[in-house]
């Protein structure tokens, strides 16, 4: 049997882990001297929740290769492979992780661990993508084969609302998140190569919505694509963008989801993307 096995940088709709069979692997979320593991004991909602009251960012780390291991140990059955698709490493550690654990139960299982070299809803149609083709017949090498030559094209922009969350998690200096707020501009981040960088900064959020699908219309053209926008606790503009985006490109299918936590902690509420996808 084929398992999927993804991490909590990973955003894909609440019913996709059952309808197409992926385990989420937790990231570990912590304020002050406890540690949450991500929707196993803080939702998005208690997230949100304890900065409000706190006022400070959570610090996320990568599951350790022991709680990988013992993840694998607990939705797998020996022998079986498991295919584990993570979040880009050159920005977290989550991938390093799984490939020690890979090591560290062989004779147990076969893991096959994939960098998706990005993450948020990128990573959850890789998975769905991964389902897909195996239940179509396709092999595990196969299935990596074509996720690891469609990596590099899938495209993950972000307009936050404001820096002031990006200051506190240390992204941004507090000189220029204040130079940001006093002109109310608001940035444009885009996921290249692997990391996560500013590309742009315009000065209302409804030009940002639109530069955002204007980075993306570069990126795709009228071409196939699978849409998703992800919103970090503002559901109105995750519509909007969502509604425009539809106008726009030429889609297979359409997702409206919560951005993960992970990215959540470094860009703060407001924070709204879109995820482009290379249709299959």
């Amino acid at each position: 049997m084929l398992k999927i096995v993804t991490d909590g940088a990973a955003d894909m709709p609440a019913e996709w882990g059952n309808e197409f069979d992926i385990d989420t692997i937790p990231i570990n979320v912590q304020f002050g001297e406890k540690t949450y593991l991500q929707f196993v004991e803080l939702d998005f909602d208690g997230f949100y929740k304890m900065v409000e009251e706190t006022k400070k960012i959570p610090k996320t780390s990568q599951p350790s290769p022991h709680q990988f291991a013992e993840f694998y140990k607990k939705i797998a059955r020996q022998g079986d492979t498991i295919l584990s698709i993570h979040v880009t490493s050159k920005l977290s550690g989550t991938y390093a992780s799984a490939v020690v654990a890979a090591d560290d139960v062989k004779d147990i299982f076969k893991v096959v661990t994939v960098d998706s070299a990005g993450g948020s809803m990128g990573l959850g149609f890789m998975c769905r993508t991964a389902r897909r083709m195996e239940r179509a017949g396709k092999t595990v090498e196969e299935i990596t084969q074509y996720i690891e030559s469609i990596r590099a094209r899938v495209q993950l922009i972000l307009t936050l609302d404001t820096l002031e969350y990006a200051r506190m998690s240390g992204r941004v200096g507090a000189f220029s998140a204040a130079l940001a707020a006093a002109l109310n501009v608001k940035p444009i981040a885009k996921l290249e190569n692997g990391t996560l960088n500013m590309v742009d900064k315009v000065r209302t959020r409804k030009a940002a919505l639109q530069r955002v699908i204007e980075m993306g219309k570069n990126a795709f053209g009228s071409e196939p694509v699978q849409l998703a926008v992800v919103h970090a606790r503002d559901l109105q503009s995750g519509q909007l963008l969502l509604e425009e985006a539809r106008k726009q490109f030429n889609t297979v299918d359409t997702v409206l989801t919560d951005l993960s936590i992970s990215l959540a902690a470094n860009f703060g509420p407001g924070t709204v993307g879109l995820v482009l996808y290379p249709a299959e």
